[in-house]
């Protein structure tokens, strides 16, 4: 990798492109350098030997088309790096978040879902993941830890239950509307209203700069995530924001109102969107608001590492559970797909050591992120953990062979009445239980009925065209073979080589 290619991105990010680093005006792609060999060894040490702060801020349900409309995230883009082929190993937010949590794929979690046996804050409890996360494997090295926030669905904070691992403790749940909600602040229940300043986005911010001044007088490394409910449906902006992007109008890319050929049966006889065109435009402007106040967080968090100094010695994380349709494919609002529109999400880092104004193109997950944070901090992953730390991509150094697939999970139509995922009637948002691989070039789809999808993306980026039965059988051989492997490996060796 050579620092001529790092250079080229000065000012695309704030240029008024779609902030997708996969769209015109991104700035030079950094290709996975070729050759044998593997990743470097997990917890190597980063540049800066003191022991960094880390503040990992997690969205909900946020797509890429949201980045244009967030200056201070595109700034973190040009000041950082953006890593363009980041996918989530579940496009559903409880087992997407438990996959961040313990870098481990949902098979080997056991967490599918938002609730029931196979997913949701409980079965989380129950199955001793709690024990596994990357809190438990920092706060015994000196960090102190926090988690400010949504955590996973059906966590009550009402019962004033603190998890292990978390020093601070700012724990909530079903915020979707941004008020009248009930905080459970290291065990003591704040209630929070309807007023302005009960926004829960700014109350977050508020607290999570508490704790970093706190942290920082008391000379100790952390680890803060701040875990919003923005941009989730109904997608409640700050009441500053409320009137904000007026005529703006919701993307209307290839896949846009567009049928898929050969689609598999769930998909199959989609309407036009004709009649939603308005209710589409709404939601996304309402999204685009929503995001507004986490924007601000982001400078507010930027302000407070500034002023008391960390800031060169903090890495900032941005990121979503899973990413968002909104009538691609004929789709009504949701996730829980395949398309890229679900699975492929932002992952943008600023801190010591990482690339400026860098996009790296390699197949990374989100598996990965335990990884990355304990070798941030110098520590273990978690023994469950069947991802690699990104931390040698984004300073650049060689990493050998790299990934070729990103697996994807999901257990489908199965969801609890209170569920807030819940596909509406007739939505026709959620597929069958399926196993997924996406590489650089294709997305190969397999679904527990038999059907299957295959997309040719350097043919049909807009995965549009259904062409397994097209395919050449050895062509077909190797992608079932190579899925077949990533969804039953177990631990990083295993996983890795799956992947290769």
């Amino acid at each position: 990798m050579t620092m001529a290619l790092i250079g080229a991105a000065n000012g695309w990010a704030g240029s008024g492109g779609s902030g997708d680093p996969a769209q015109e005006g991104a700035p030079a792609v950094l290709g996975a350098p070729a050759g044998p060999g593997v990743p470097a060894a997990q917890g190597a040490p980063s540049s800066d030997p003191r022991r960094p702060n880390i503040v990992f801020v997690l969205t909900d349900d946020f797509s890429w088309n949201l980045v244009r409309y967030m200056p201070r995230v595109q700034a973190l883009q040009r000041s950082g790096t953006t890593f363009s082929r980041y996918f989530v190993a579940n496009s559903l937010c409880c087992p997407s978040r438990a996959a961040i949590m313990t870098g481990a794929f949902p098979h080997n979690s056991g967490i599918f879902t938002n609730a029931g046996q196979d997913g949701g804050f409980l079965s989380f409890r129950r199955r001793g993941l709690e024990d596994k996360t990357i809190a438990t494997a920092l706060r015994p090295a000196g960090y102190r830890t926090a988690l400010m926030g949504k955590y996973l669905n059906s966590y009550k904070a009402q019962t004033g239950y603190r998890p292990p691992g978390w020093t601070d403790w700012v724990g909530s749940d079903r915020v979707y509307t941004g008020y009248d909600y009930v905080l459970n602040v290291n065990g003591r229940l704040e209630q929070h209203g309807f007023r302005p300043k009960d926004y829960v986005t700014d109350v977050l911010a508020t607290k999570g700069e508490q704790f970093i001044d706190d942290a920082a007088a008391e000379k100790r490394p952390f680890f803060l995530e701040l875990s919003t409910y923005a941009p989730h449906k109904p997608y409640t902006p700050a009441p500053r924001h409320a009137q904000a992007f007026r005529g703006l109008r919701a993307p209307r890319g290839p896949a846009f109102d567009r049928a898929n050929r050969n689609a598999p049966s769930w998909l199959q006889r989609r309407p036009r969107t004709r009649d939603e065109m308005r209710q589409f435009d709404r939601i996304f402007r309402e999204r685009v608001r929503s995001v507004q106040a986490v924007d601000e967080m982001v400078g507010r968090i930027q302000a407070v590492l500034h002023a008391r100094g960390i800031a060169d010695n903090t890495y900032i994380v941005f990121s979503s559970d899973n990413g968002y349709h909104l009538g691609e494919h004929r789709l009504m609002p949701g996730k829980m797909t395949a398309f890229d529109t679900d699975i492929r999400v932002p992952l943008i880092v600023a801190g010591p050591g990482v690339l400026p104004g860098a996009t790296l193109d390699h197949i990374t997950q989100s598996i990965d992120l335990n990884p990355t944070f304990a070798d941030l901090a110098g520590v273990p992953p978690s023994p469950l953990a069947d991802g690699r730390s990104l931390v040698p991509l984004w300073e650049g150094r060689p990493v050998g062979r790299w990934r070729r697939a990103a697996l994807v999970e999901h257990r489908g139509q199965d969801f609890q009445p209170d569920d807030p995922d819940r596909p509406g009637p007739g939505s026709g948002s959620t597929p069958p239980t399926y196993k997924a691989i996406r590489t650089a070039s294709a997305l190969f789809v397999e679904y527990r009925n038999g059907e299957r999808e295959f997309y040719d993306l350097e043919r049909d980026p807009a995965q549009l065209n259904n062409r397994y039965w097209m395919m050449r059988p050895e062509r077909r051989r190797r992608l079932h073979e190579t899925l077949v492997r990533l969804r039953q490996c177990r631990g990083q060796a295993d996983c890795w080589a799956a992947g290769l």
